[in-house]
C-alpha cells in the first residue's frame, strides 16, 4: 500500500502544473480515490487505537455525495457494542456553524444586517466597556474578537447557571485586549446571537434549528437537547481521562447538561450520515435539494475570514476565524473547518476548490479528528503522506512531560494555615455570584453555583490550598485557592485561580450573608 501511495504522489505532482495551468482543481481519478480511501481506512483504525479512543465514525463527502461512511471501535469502553455510521455523538462547537447559518437566513430575510448594532436588536445587551457595548455589531457576536479573555467564564455552564444569567454575566468580564484587535475564543456571546434568532423567528433556538435546517436537509437523527441524547438508541457514551487511563462516564453523568445550556455554542447531537448532509449543504453554498436556503452572498459572509488567529504551527499557514468556521491557508488549496469538544471530539472540514469534505466524530477528546482530516486532504491532493498521528502523539508526549516538570511541588515544610474556621464563610463576585466555604470532616469545602458544585481544598502552604475537583467522578487536582489576609489577620477574599483566565474572574470578596448576590 505504501509503494502504491508513493507512485500516486509522483503522478499527482506531475499533474499539479497542468491542473493549475488549466484552472482545474487537482483531484484523483475514481481508481486513485479507491486506493486513497483504503489507505485512509486502515490508517484511521490504527490511529484510533494509538490515541486510546474507544470509538469514532468518519464520513467523506465528494461533489455533494457521501462516498465513505464507517464506524470504528465501540460506543462504550469495555463493551462490544460497535460504533456505526448511524451512532449519535455530541458535535460540540461545530454547532456554532449552524447558529451562524440561522443568522444568515435572517439576514437574507432582512431582519437585520450584519453591521447592525446589537443594542438595536437586544436592548439589554452589555459588555464591560460602555463604548464597546454601543459599537458591538451582530457580526462581532460570532467573530471571536470581543477583547475578553479566551473561554471567559465557561465554568458557568458546569456550575449550573442558565442561559439568561450567562448572557448577562458577560457585562462583568473585563477585557484583556482592545475590541476587534485580537482573537479569543468565546462561547457566551453565541447566546446573544441566539437571542436575536429567537426574536425574529418567534421560536426557541432549538425549534428554529429543527424547522430551518434539520428538516429541510433531512437530518432526521439530529437534535439539540439533552433528552434526545439520553433517549437515542444508537448513541455513544462520553469518556474522560483518569490519569493515564480512559474511563466511560455513566449515561446519567451529573454534568451532562452543560453543553445543552451552551446551546447555540455547542449543543447538537448528530451522526456522520446527517453531518454529511450538512457538509454537502455548506459546500454547495447554501443549496439543498435544488432549493437555495441561504443566499450565496451570505454563505460567503459566514465562510470568509473575520479575525486573524495566527500561524498554523510548523507549516506557517495563516488561520482566520470566520463565523462558526475557520479558514486556513493550505497547499494546494485552503480549507474551511471547525472542531468541537465536549467530552467527545469532532472535526468538520472541507476544501471548497476540490469539493471534498470530511466529518470525524469521536467519543474521547484528542487531536485525532483534526489530524485525520488533514491527513486525508493531503492524500487526496497527492502530497507526501506524513504520519500526522505519530507526529501528534510525539508532540503530546512532549507537552505532557513539560507540564509534569512545571507542576509545582508541595513544600516539604509548609507554613501552618489559620484555624480552618477562619476561612469559612461566604464570598462573591459579579460573575459567579455566591461561593461558600465551610469545614467538612476536617477539610475546607467550596460550594458554588446553582448546581452546588463541591470542591475539596487540601492544605498546600500557609493560606494556599490545592483544589480537588471531582467533575468526572475521579480525583482531579485543578489549581489553587489562595486566601487573602489583611494586616489584622482577617480573611478578606479568595482567588480561585482555575477561574481566572488571564484576569480576576476568579477573585471573590468575603461578604456578609445579606449582601451576597444570589
Amino acid at each position: 500500500m505504501k509503494k502504491i501511495l508513493i507512485v500516486l504522489s509522483v503522478f499527482f505532482m506531475l499533474r499539479i502544473g497542468t491542473a493549475f495551468a488549466q484552472g482545474e482543481a487537482l483531484r484523483p481519478t475514481d481508481e486513485q480515490l479507491k486506493t486513497i480511501l483504503a489507505d485512509f481506512d486502515q490508517y484511521s483504525a490504527k490511529a484510533m487505537i494509538d490515541w486510546k479512543v474507544p470509538g469514532m465514525a468518519i464520513g467523506i463527502v465528494r461533489d455533494g455525495k457521501l462516498i465513505f461512511a464507517k464506524g470504528y471501535g465501540v460506543k462504550t469502553l469495555g463493551s462490544d457494542d460497535p460504533v456505526s455510521e448511524n451512532t449519535i455523538f455530541q458535535i460540540g462547537s461545530t454547532s456554532k456553524a449552524f447558529t451562524a447559518t440561522l443568522a444568515a437566513m435572517l439576514a437574507d430575510e432582512g431582519k437585520f444586517k450584519w453591521e447592525d448594532k446589537v443594542l438595536d436588536h437586544v436592548p439589554d445587551f452589555a459588555m464591560y466597556d460602555p463604548w464597546v457595548t454601543r459599537e458591538f455589531q451582530v457580526v462581532d457576536l460570532m467573530a471571536q474578537h470581543s477583547g475578553m479573555p479566551g473561554y471567559a467564564a465557561d465554568s458557568l455552564y458546569i456550575f449550573g447557571f442558565d442561559r439568561p444569567y450567562i448572557r448577562q454575566a458577560v457585562r462583568h468580564i473585563k477585557p484583556v485586549a482592545s475590541f476587534r484587535a485580537k482573537y479569543a475564543y468565546q462561547n457566551g456571546l453565541w447566546l446573544t446571537a441566539s437571542a436575536i434568532i429567537e426574536k425574529y423567528t418567534g421560536k426557541t433556538w432549538e425549534e428554529a434549528l429543527k424547522e430551518r435546517i434539520f428538516e429541510p436537509l433531512g437530518m432526521s437523527d439530529s437534535s439539540a437537547d439533552m433528552q434526545s441524547f439520553l433517549n437515542a438508541k444508537d448513541v455513544s457514551s462520553l469518556h474522560a481521562a483518569d490519569g493515564d487511563k480512559v474511563i466511560a462516564l455513566p449515561k446519567n453523568w451529573e454534568f451532562l447538561d452543560w453543553s445543552y445550556v451552551a446551546g447555540p455554542a455547542g449543543a447538537i447531537n448528530s451522526n456522520v450520515m446527517d453531518m454529511a448532509k450538512w457538509l454537502a449543504f455548506q459546500m454547495n453554498d447554501g443549496k439543498a435539494n435544488d432549493k437555495q436556503l441561504v443566499s450565496e452572498e451570505n454563505m460567503r459572509v459566514i465562510h470568509s475570514p473575520k479575525t486573524i488567529i495566527g500561524l498554523g504551527g510548523k507549516t506557517h499557514e495563516n488561520i482566520f476565524y470566520c463565523l462558526g468556521w475557520l479558514y486556513q491557508e493550505h497547499s494546494p488549496y485552503p480549507m474551511v473547518w471547525h472542531n468541537g469538544g465536549t467530552l467527545m471530539k469532532t472535526m468538520v472540514a472541507y476544501v471548497p476548490e476540490q469539493k471534498i469534505g470530511v466529518v470525524v466524530l469521536s467519543n474521547y477528546v484528542t487531536q485525532l479528528p483534526e489530524l485525520l482530516a488533514f491527513r486525508f486532504f493531503d492524500l487526496y491532493s497527492g502530497k507526501p503522506a506524513r504520519d500526522l498521528s505519530a507526529e501528534g502523539l510525539a508532540e503530546l508526549e512532549k507537552t505532557q512531560k513539560e507540564e509534569k516538570e512545571k507542576k509545582p511541588a508541595a513544600p516539604n515544610e509548609p507554613a501552618a494555615p489559620l484555624p480552618l474556621e477562619k476561612y469559612a464563610g461566604n464570598y462573591a463576585n459579579d460573575i459567579y455570584g455566591k461561593l461558600n466555604v465551610s469545614v467538612v470532616d476536617g477539610q475546607l469545602t467550596i460550594v458554588i453555583g446553582p448546581r452546588k458544585v463541591k470542591m475539596i481544598l487540601k492544605h498546600w502552604d500557609k493560606d494556599i490550598f490545592s483544589i480537588n475537583y471531582p467533575i468526572y467522578g475521579v480525583d482531579l487536582d485543578d489549581g489553587f485557592a489562595i486566601f487573602q489576609i489583611d494586616p489584622q489577620g482577617k480573611v478578606t477574599g479568595v482567588n480561585i485561580d482555575p477561574l481566572d483566565q488571564d484576569d480576576d474572574l476568579g477573585v471573590f470578596k468575603r461578604v456578609e450573608e445579606d449582601t451576597v448576590k444570589k
